[in-house]
């Protein structure tokens, strides 16, 4: 698949309001004109659905991320955010390595900073790389698809008691 393949992506996207599914692919798009040379990985878990760009087929060499919770916001997120610079603290998240941008609508995404950070991110990503890393070009690639998820208009039965 490639970034033009949206199939998937859509498919796990149409629970989602479409104000959000439009902010998730607006943002697709703007990280693919700047790394067309990277893959999408795409992660639709129980919790979140998540696509991030990565220079290989590994999460860990994952850079930057679109991540959808529910239909308030969406997360661009970095997997080592922790690690980049962030000279406004405009990232929110207070774990070991993962920090994101709360976006409600495209004008609130700060465009320029965002392309630092991206780069930055970026750059931490490639310096990560094992040596023996497989750098592929442009692919985007399912990596998992859980059968059950906690999703906008999704009921999910609770266990029975036992």
């Amino acid at each position: 698949m490639s970034k033009s393949d949206t199939t998937d992506l859509l498919l796990f996207l149409a629970p989602f309001d479409g104000r959000i599914q439009q902010l998730a692919l607006w943002l697709r798009d703007w990280v693919w004109e700047q790394y067309p040379q990277c893959n999408e990985l795409i992660y639709d878990n129980y919790n979140a659905l998540a696509f991030g760009w990565s220079p290989t087929e590994k999460m860990t060499d994952i850079f930057c991320s679109v991540a959808l919770y529910g239909n308030k916001d969406v997360h661009f997120g970095f997997y080592w955010g922790s690690e980049i610079n962030d000279p406004e603290k405009l990232l929110q998240g207070a774990g070991k390595q993962y920090r994101y941008l709360r976006i409600t609508d495209q004008s609130g995404f700060p465009v320029e900073y965002a392309t630092r950070l991206v780069a930055d991110a970026y750059a931490n990503s490639m310096v990560k790389l094992k040596p023996n890393a497989v750098l592929n070009e442009g692919k985007t690639i399912v990596k998992s698809s859980l059968p059950v998820k906690k999703r906008p208009g999704v009921v999910i039965p609770k266990k029975a008691a036992r």
